[in-house]
């Protein structure tokens, strides 16, 4: 006769039970939150700040390209005008669009679209002739103590990543390639915690133009930039984006003067994983003041 352990068999398949719940539950949790980030994705929108007959600025998101030589591709500022604006695509432009600037594809805020040739042209010289000024606003990993830092150090291409990410270095690197001239003002507008990790909320001038500049530059001093998956040697997989946003634009040309701004989306009152706790500056006029003049 077979005796059957009754307790023992029912432990056994509660336990089963309990593991195959608890696998159903993650599969679910991961499919809603896949889909909700695909939705989040989709739906990301690009706002126009600024339209005339010359120029329109827009307020693009982050994880967004400029455009794109790969026609799957669909994630791009190029493909999101084309939907949203149809009569201003040029399709005698390579990319329909006279893009006069660029922005890295994790970084969202102000960019600048010229509506003709004599537009295109007139933002060219402004930019060549140091006509333009550009603010960005950043959260930073660690404590940044000093209230102004100016970042003066040449920058070029990283020899080990030229056909990866194009990540880039600064000259005091064995790796870096035909640095360049760049520097970077630096204010501290706020010092707090993200997600309980001291952190420092700063405004950046960049004084130059180079690739990934403000990123490397923050990287150089210490002070990643938060969620910045290739400065960070792949170690913030979070949060979501990479919290570097391009804030304000001015600029002065022969046709028109333009001077946009946006909202400050990395606002402790919004941006629920950061607490400020030392406010060291306000984002007012006198601030952009004096950057500026740091600048000179």
């Amino acid at each position: 006769m077979v005796t059957v352990n009754v307790n023992g068999f029912l432990h056994t398949c509660t336990l089963i039970v309990c593991n195959l719940a608890y696998t159903v539950i993650r599969l679910i949790y991961s499919c809603i939150k896949r889909l909700m980030n695909d939705w989040h994705d989709k739906h990301r929108s690009v706002k126009i700040v600024h339209r005339s007959e010359n120029f329109l600025i827009v307020d693009k998101p982050y994880d967004m390209y400029i455009n794109s030589n790969n026609p799957d591709r669909k994630n791009t500022l190029q493909t999101k005008l084309r939907e949203m604006l149809p009569d201003l695509v040029n399709p005698r432009l390579c990319h329909e669009f006279h893009f006069v600037h660029r922005l890295d594809y994790p970084t969202s805020g102000v960019i600048c679209i010229a509506l003709n040739k004599k537009s295109a042209r007139a933002a060219s010289s402004a930019f060549e002739n140091h006509k333009v000024q550009k603010f960005y606003l950043a959260l930073v990993h660690g404590h940044i103590h000093e209230s102004r830092i100016i970042i003066d150090k040449p920058i070029g291409a990283d020899i080990r990543e030229k056909t990866g990410n194009h990540k880039m270095c600064t000259s005091d690197s064995i790796f870096c390639d035909k640095p360049r001239k760049s520097y970077t003002t630096l204010v501290v507008l706020e010092r707090g915690f993200w997600k309980g990790k001291p952190a420092t909320k700063i405004l950046l001038a960049p004084g130059t133009g180079r690739r990934h500049q403000l990123r490397v530059h923050c990287h150089h001093i210490g002070h990643t930039v938060i969620g910045d998956y290739t400065y960070s040697e792949g170690k913030d997989i979070e949060p979501r984006r990479t919290y570097l946003h391009s804030l304000r634009l001015i600029l002065n040309c022969d046709i028109e003067n333009i001077d946009v701004r946006t909202e400050d989306p990395f606002d402790a009152s919004i941006l629920s994983d950061y607490k400020a706790t030392n406010v060291i500056k306000i984002l007012d006029e006198n601030i952009f003041r004096d950057i500026y003049k740091l600048m000179k």
